[in-house]
C-alpha cells in the first residue's frame, strides 16, 4: 500500500514536541486546503483525533470524499466536512469561500496547506503562473473572503505552509508571472517566499487591527510526498542525501503552528534538524528577504489587484 493510501498513523512519543503536546481541539473549527493528501491529511487526522471539526477543502471531489471516507473510518467519531476548492481558479475560490462561511459564520483555523512544486510551466484559470497562482494567489484570495469568519474568534489563526526553498526566492516585480523565463525551481521558491511575505504582513494588518486572529507559518522540512513528484532529477538525487521525513512528522511544524498555546502572531515553524529537513517542530527563522516589509506591501497591493479580494483588516 502506497503512503498516499495508507492509513493515518500518530509519530509516537518523540524527544521534541509530539502527538501527545496537541492541546484539546474539541469545539474548534478547522478549514484545511489539500487536505486529501499528505502533509495536509495527516493534519487533518492530528485534529481530527483532539476533537475538532475539519473541513477538508480540495479540488478533486471525488479524492477529497475518499479522504473523508478514510479518515472517518480510523476516527470513527470525527466530525468532517468537505468542500469543493480549486485554488487554481478565482471563482471556485470565491464560490469555496460563500460555501464554508454560509456553513461556519464562525472558524478557528484556516490552514493553507495545498500547493504545487516544481511543475512544468502552466497557468490558472485566470492566467496567473501556476505555481505563484496556486500557492500564492490562490490562498491570498480565500484568507481574504472567509477572515470575517476568524476574525471575532479569540485564538483563531491563519497557519500558511511554506518550504525551505523559500530561502532562494525573490519577488520579480518586474516578470512576476514568469511570462519572460520561466524556471520552475525558481518559480516555486518565488511563490513559498510569497506565503511568508503574506504571512508576516497579514500578522501586521492584524496586530494594527487588534484583532484575536493571528497569522502564524510553517514548513514540512524535507518530507517524503506526492508534492515532490515534479522535482528535477539532480533534486531527487540531493534529496536522497539529506535527512528525509514522511507525512506522519511533516505535519507536526503545521498542527504545532496551528495549536500550540504559546505561538505568536509571525512565528514561523519548522523541523529542528540539521538543515531543517526533519525533526521535531521548533520555532525557526527565515530569510532576510521573507521580512522585507516593502516588498510585503508592494505584493499585498499586487494582490489585491489580481484577485480582486481585499481584506476587512
Amino acid at each position: 500500500m502506497s503512503q498516499q493510501n495508507a492509513a493515518p498513523k500518530s509519530p509516537g512519543r518523540s524527544r521534541g514536541w509530539g502527538i501527545d503536546d496537541i492541546p484539546d481541539q474539541t469545539g474548534r473549527i478547522a478549514v484545511i486546503t489539500g487536505a486529501n493528501t499528505g502533509i495536509g491529511y495527516q493534519a487533518a487526522w492530528y485534529l481530527a483525533g483532539r476533537g475538532a471539526t475539519i473541513v477538508l477543502a480540495g479540488r478533486d471531489a471525488a479524492r477529497t470524499k475518499a479522504a473523508h471516507d478514510r479518515l472517518l473510518g480510523q476516527l470513527p467519531e470525527a466530525r468532517l466536512d468537505t468542500v469543493a476548492l480549486d485554488l487554481a481558479s478565482l471563482q471556485s475560490v470565491r464560490q469555496a469561500a460563500v460555501e464554508i462561511r454560509a456553513r461556519y459564520p464562525r472558524l478557528d483555523l484556516l490552514i493553507n496547506n495545498a500547493g504545487v512544486m516544481m511543475c512544468p510551466r502552466g497557468q490558472t484559470a485566470d492566467g496567473f503562473e501556476l505555481q505563484l497562482g496556486t500557492n500564492h494567489l490562490g490562498h491570498f484570495a480565500l484568507t481574504g473572503l472567509v477572515l470575517p469568519s476568524l476574525l471575532d474568534v479569540d485564538g483563531s489563526r491563519v497557519v500558511t505552509v511554506s518550504s525551505n526553498g523559500h530561502k532562494m526566492g525573490r519577488i520579480n516585480f518586474i516578470d512576476l508571472q514568469s511570462e519572460r523565463r520561466y524556471n520552475r525551481v525558481t518559480a516555486y521558491a518565488q511563490s513559498k517566499l510569497a506565503n511568508l511575505l503574506f504571512t508576516y504582513e497579514l500578522q501586521r494588518r492584524l496586530a494594527e487591527a487588534h484583532a484575536p486572529t493571528i497569522a502564524v507559518a510553517a514548513h514540512p522540512g524535507t518530507s517524503d510526498t506526492e508534492l515532490v513528484r515534479h522535482l528535477p532529477g539532480w533534486m531527487q538525487v540531493g534529496s536522497r542525501l539529506v535527512p528525509n521525513q514522511d507525512a506522519v512528522h511533516g505535519a507536526l511544524p503545521t498542527v504545532r503552528a496551528a495549536t500550540d498555546p504559546a505561538a505568536g502572531g509571525g512565528d514561523y515553524y519548522g523541523p529542528s534538524g540539521f538543515g531543517e529537513f526533519a525533526g521535531p517542530p521548533v520555532r525557526v527563522k527565515s530569510s532576510a528577504r521573507s521580512h522585507d516589509a516593502s516588498a510585503a506591501r508592494q505584493l499585498w497591493a499586487i494582490s489585491e489587484q489580481l484577485t480582486g479580494v481585499t481584506f476587512p483588516v
